[in-house]
């Protein structure tokens, strides 16, 4: 999700678009007659960005390796429907019959293209839109960001946590949210300092903000940042941070302690194997640590000494569904209690989250 977000997940899965086909000529690019398959993948930023679209760039060059099929790929396209359609047209020009968005604001553009080419399979990152040749997918990365909460409330010796935040979606919130509640889970007096950049990728935009945050008190950074500028802010700073996307410790190898990371490439593959052997069906996926699309980067000798053993426990708990991560009792940040002693938080509810948990510092704007 890469924009604001309120839309019921229940409402989502259950519903399902059917388009008519237009647009007869692009479609005759589109090879029946064999099962070749040529992918064409849309990205928000560039692939050197080193986190979000690195990742999603890495899954590419998997999928390649693993089924040895052509891809082609488009960087730091706006989030703006007539952009999208425009890349998406050139893009079945070049022969490409499967198109993967990879951020929530090519939604709109993939959905009319998905509509005018009927033929062309698309798979979306992050939204809420289906239809009979459109797909979803996204990943718990909460999972992980939970784990990273431990190691930093294990770490911090000021009890002020600083998190970098893109957007307030709900997205980024419930990373927060769930960060959170891993630094609690070890260190009830934590707290976490939020400061949002109102953008995707700006390394010196993003790296100001952990600044700022570190000369509030904070001495570890985490970030929802598609860059590594707030894990060079820490280090240039001499603190400790916590990485999104990737691996982040060798940009900053004297601060990172270790990172939440996605493992796109397994799931392109599986998705892309069903579309060459016709048994692909538009579905919405948000898979998690168990389906092996999220992970944690190996800790660092940054991490606290203590830190290796509770994160093994939590991980595995965390994968037999032992650990649910959003569990009551949950208070928000006033002192409400939003989730009664025992009760687990439902899909829907976690997706669309939009408060912050106690424990954390920063405001939602718009609300």
């Amino acid at each position: 999700m890469r924009k604001f977000l309120k839309v019921s997940l229940s409402a989502v899965i259950a519903s399902s678009l059917f388009f008519v086909g237009c647009g007869q000529a692009k479609t005759e690019n589109v090879k029946k007659a064999d099962n070749k398959v040529k992918v064409g993948f849309i990205y928000v930023g560039p692939i050197g960005d080193g986190g979000y679209t690195y990742s999603h760039d890495q899954g590419r060059q998997y999928l390649e390796k693993e089924l040895k099929v052509d891809t082609i790929y488009k960087e730091s396209v706006k989030e703006d429907k007539a952009e999208v359609e425009r890349v998406v047209n050139d893009m079945i020009d070049q022969g490409a019959n499967v198109i993967v968005g990879t951020s929530f604001g090519f939604q709109e553009g993939l959905l009319t293209s998905a509509k005018k080419y009927p033929d062309v399979k698309f798979l979306h990152c992050s939204g809420y839109e289906t239809a009979a040749n459109m797909g979803q997918f996204f990943g718990r990365i909460h999972e992980m960001m939970y784990l990273n909460g431990i190691v930093a409330g294990l770490k911090t010796k000021t009890n002020t946590l600083g998190f970098v935040g893109a957007f307030p979606i709900p997205e980024v919130i419930r990373n927060i949210d769930a960060f959170t509640l891993g630094a609690k889970s070890v260190n009830p007096n934590v707290k976490v300092k939020v400061n949002w950049t109102n953008t995707w990728y700006d390394p010196a935009k993003e790296k100001d903000a952990a600044l700022a945050l570190l000369d509030g008190g904070a001495d570890v950074i985490a970030q929802h940042q598609d860059t590594a500028g707030p894990q060079q802010a820490a280090e240039a700073k001499g603190a400790f941070s916590i990485g999104y996307n990737t691996d982040m410790s060798k940009t900053a190898p004297k601060a990172n302690m270790t990172s939440a990371v996605w493992n796109w490439g397994p799931y392109y593959v599986k998705q892309v194997k069903a579309i060459m052997d016709g048994t692909w069906k538009a579905e919405k996926y948000w898979g998690g640590y168990a389906d092996n699309i999220v992970d944690l980067a190996p800790l660092t000798a940054n991490a606290p000494d203590n830190a290796k053993a509770i994160v093994d426990k939590t991980k595995e708990d965390i994968k037999t569904g032992k650990n649910k991560i959003f569990v009551g009792p949950i208070k928000d940040q006033s002192g409400n209690l939003k989730v009664k002693d025992g009760e687990v938080m439902s899909d829907d509810a976690i997706w669309n989250i939009n408060w912050f948990v106690e424990g954390v510092e920063g405001t939602i704007p718009n609300q």
